[in-house]
């Protein structure tokens, strides 16, 4: 039996991770996250595709092709969370369950930073802390996935 798909994805600078602002952000790099990710998806039975873009429309276009191919989301939309409309409406279009995931604090940083498109699409919102929070939106993935088998 093929283990159900997650799509684990990140958007812009994520691929900075490791440099880019280790104060906030830690030392982890994606690929460290991408390890954790894959060891946490093996422990909860599921398989993963991890991608990382600059682009919002690759990132669009990467969540519509999850509609018939996964069975969840996990993404941290970085710099599109407060801007991205259009990634909003691919993410509802999936009829998926989406996990957002942010490294940070949101709400404690910059008033910008507060508002989430992408919330208004999401069964779920892990944020603040740190890249441990993607293996909790695996375990948590793995929780819907198997609630959506029974």
């Amino acid at each position: 039996m093929t283990p159900p798909l997650i799509a684990v994805l990140n958007g812009p600078n994520l691929n900075m991770l490791g440099v880019r602002e280790p104060e906030k952000y830690g030392i982890a790099t994606l690929d460290d996250v991408e390890a954790l990710c894959a060891e946490a998806a093996e422990e909860f039975g599921l398989a993963i595709d991890f991608r990382q873009t600059n682009s919002e429309g690759e990132l669009v276009t990467w969540v519509q092709e999850c509609r018939g191919r996964a069975a969840g989301i996990i993404i941290n939309p970085a710099g599109y969370t407060t801007t991205s409309i259009a990634l909003l409406d691919a993410l509802l279009l999936t009829e998926l369950p989406v996990i957002e995931v942010h490294i940070t604090n949101i709400h404690r940083r910059e008033e910008f930073r507060h508002h989430s498109y992408v919330s208004k699409a999401a069964t779920g919102v892990i944020c603040g802390l740190g890249v441990a929070g993607y293996a909790l939106a695996m375990r948590a993935m793995a929780e819907l996935v198997e609630q959506d088998e029974e």
